[in-house]
């Protein structure tokens, strides 16, 4: 006779655990293990009970077929629909890694309490709708798909952009160029763009999912739906949450009415009927997952359009080479305000402001003084706290900790030397090169950056911007925000000057795509001005000065991409790190090495620098048509390092070879 049986995915991390695993289920437990609840079930080989998710449900006929059963039903809450296991193993699949992994940072732990409330309140809508025989009155299907009005203003904010309406209304794939203003209202025009384009997605009966970087669009974001949407049911998935409000948040999403979900990077893979993606600034780094697997927001967007067809928004006032990429191939369409307004940016490379001492050039200092005469005037550094970099006062060479070869930084003038890295102050400290024991401020944080203008400065305010000190707004009234990169505050009717400095610093940076991220992060900057007040960008000229001054962000991506290509670096193929023992490393680059691919795919391996357990590091290089195979390749030789690890007793967890593909920047 056949007996009922259950295919659960294990939550654990064990990489030769992901995979479906049978269980009996027995009689007291068939009318509560359905496909999607939580469940317990034991593990034979270790002894012990582990968490699971039921994916489907099924029948075996073989009597003789030894099955273990399931131990308990956790609740009968799905909280893992079939549409989210299957994006989870779709990710999970592209990156070489466990679909454990990937629903570990999407499902919220379980709170007990708000699950009951959740269940009974759906428990009553079941039994309200089966008692009521007759056909369902407008408020019952109301509580369906709620009857969300498309206000004038949403259809004014959609039509700026031209085809932006045709791409919503054909779920299309598209990379949309954002006004750089503040509207009316003191909200960034993005939010209202992203806003909008929910509000036309609900009231069309299917959900919406927008993704930002961190708290403070998020805000922003929320305030713009308030105006826009007022009446939209909203979900917001956010880190800052406590937990019974993220896991009640999660719970609104399983639910088949259509709502706005509003979160950082997990939000794109909340279970909602999707009409529509959208992600803010893809750019960001906050948008990449730090945790294993490693995916990025904007691939876990690309998989959930192929899979469900709905709407794609990537929207920046900017474009990174990825979506250059897309656009490129024609995957994704380029949408650009229908009037362009071009903010006025003028290019201060005059003066050699070290030599001379200054913090200002006297072009942008003139600018500062009389914009801040009549409000608040932004100045963006590049870097918090006092003065971060400091140097031997003999040779110039870069002061270094004496313990572990970090930078050596200061918290104010006359302050002890301390050590970035390992926090030691350096009292007793001495050059490597000459042999000197005084050092030299080398660079000016926002701190000293304030202290410097608000004696350049007498009479007005002076309010610093970053990490240590967030602030979210300022008034009207004159006031210099020294404000460090991606900390700039709202002001209210907009800045009425924008001085950029630091530049050339930010240009050093040893980094694949500095120039990308120096061009987004001035963009970001230059939106924030009062209409028609001047940006000037300081001791920056080349490509990516000229792209800010002519505001063609995406022509610079283009021309980066091109460059890009004949070198085989990323985004123009895909690039996986492999990191494990020497001979882990090896035995996965013999895979590798199977499949044929271009001679120079492969760099390294070579040791870890600073690791003590002789781990070495490699590059995979691959075009994005064997994206598949190589995955599957090393996701078999991570299961086989494991495995092997396993029956090699006495070895530690350290010895297992890790991969993570899609590195945007490798370690050479």
């Amino acid at each position: 006779m056949p007996r009922p049986i259950a295919r659960v995915l294990l939550d654990s991390p064990v990489p030769q655990l992901d995979r479906l695993f049978d269980y009996a289920i027995p009689a007291e437990l068939i009318d509560d293990a359905m496909p999607g609840v939580r469940v317990r079930v034991p593990l034979r080989s270790a002894g012990r009970l582990i968490d699971a998710y039921v994916v489907e449900l099924d029948t075996e006929d073989d009597d003789t077929r030894t099955l273990a059963e399931v131990d308990a039903v956790v609740s009968r809450a799905q909280v893992l629909p079939e549409q989210l296991c299957t994006l989870a193993r779709r990710v999970a699949d592209r990156a070489a890694g466990s679909a454990s992994d990937v629903l570990r940072l999407i499902v919220p732990k379980r709170q007990v309490r708000v699950e009951k409330a959740w269940l009974a309140a759906r428990a009553a809508d079941d039994a309200t709708q089966e008692a009521d025989d007759a056909p369902r009155d407008p408020d019952a299907v109301a509580a369906v798909s709620p009857i969300v009005p498309v206000l004038p203003a949403v259809s004014d904010t959609i039509a700026q952009y031209e085809g932006l309406a045709d791409a919503l209304a054909d779920s299309a794939r598209a990379a949309v160029e954002a006004i750089p203003r503040l509207a009316p209202d003191g909200l960034p025009e993005w939010t209202r763009l992203l806003a909008a384009a929910a509000a036309r997605t609900i009231a069309d009966g299917a959900s919406a999912i927008l993704v930002v970087p961190d708290y403070r669009d998020l805000d922003l974001l929320l305030a713009a739906l308030d105006v826009l949407a007022p009446e939209a049911p909203v979900a917001r998935l956010d880190s800052r949450q406590t937990n019974p409000d993220r896991y009640r948040a999660y719970l609104r999403t399983l639910e088949d009415a259509p709502c706005i979900v509003v979160g950082n990077r997990s939000a794109a893979y909340a279970p909602v009927r999707a009409g529509l993606v959208a992600l803010w600034d893809d750019g960001d780094s906050l948008l990449g997952e730090p945790l294993a697997p490693g995916v990025h927001a904007r691939d876990v967007a690309l998989l959930r359009q192929e899979q469900e067809g709905s709407a794609l928004l990537f929207a920046g006032h900017t474009r990174t080479t990825d979506v250059e990429r897309l656009v490129e191939s024609g995957w994704i369409r380029a949408i650009t305000a229908a009037r362009r307004r071009l903010p006025r940016i003028v290019l201060d490379t005059t003066e050699d402001l070290d030599r001379r001492g200054q913090r200002l050039p006297s072009r942008a200092f003139l600018t500062a003084r009389e914009a801040a005469a009549t409000g608040p005037v932004l100045l963006q550094v590049a870097r918090p706290g006092f003065s971060p970099t400091l140097v031997c006062a003999s040779c110039r060479a870069p002061a270094r900790c004496t313990s572990c070869g970090g930078p050596l930084g200061a918290a104010h003038r006359g302050a002890t030397p301390v050590c970035a890295w390992c926090g030691r102050g350096a009292r007793q400290w001495a050059c490597g090169s000459c042999g000197g024991e005084t050092v030299r401020l080398a660079a000016s944080g926002s701190e000293r950056t304030a202290e410097e203008l608000g004696r350049a400065f007498p009479g007005i305010r002076v309010i610093v911007a970053d990490g240590n000190h967030p602030v979210e707004r300022v008034d009207a009234k004159p006031a210099l925000v020294v404000a460090t990169r991606g900390a700039e505050p709202l002001a209210e009717g907009g800045y009425r000057a924008v001085v950029l400095l630091d530049g050339s610093r930010m240009l050093q940076a040893p980094e694949l795509r500095i120039g990308e991220s120096c061009l987004r992060w001035w963009s970001n900057a230059a939106a924030l001005a009062a209409p028609g007040a001047p940006i000037h960008l300081v001791g920056v000229d080349g490509a990516v000065a000229r792209a800010l001054a002519t505001w063609s962000q995406a022509s610079y991506a283009r021309a980066e991409l091109v460059e890009r290509a004949p070198l085989r670096m990323p985004p123009s193929v895909r690039v996986a790190q492999l990191e494990g023992t020497g001979a882990g490393v090896r035995r996965a680059l013999d895979d590798i090495a199977a499949l044929q691919l271009p001679p120079d795919a492969v760099l390294g391996p070579v040791p870890i620098e600073g690791d003590d357990d002789g781990r070495e590091r490699a590059l995979v290089r691959f075009p994005y048509a064997e994206g598949a195979r190589v995955a599957g390749t090393l996701r078999a030789a991570v299961v086989a390092e494991a495995m092997g690890r396993r029956r090699a007793r006495g070895k530690t967890l350290r010895t297992t070879l890790s991969v993570r593909l899609d590195v945007t920047e490798p370690d050479l």
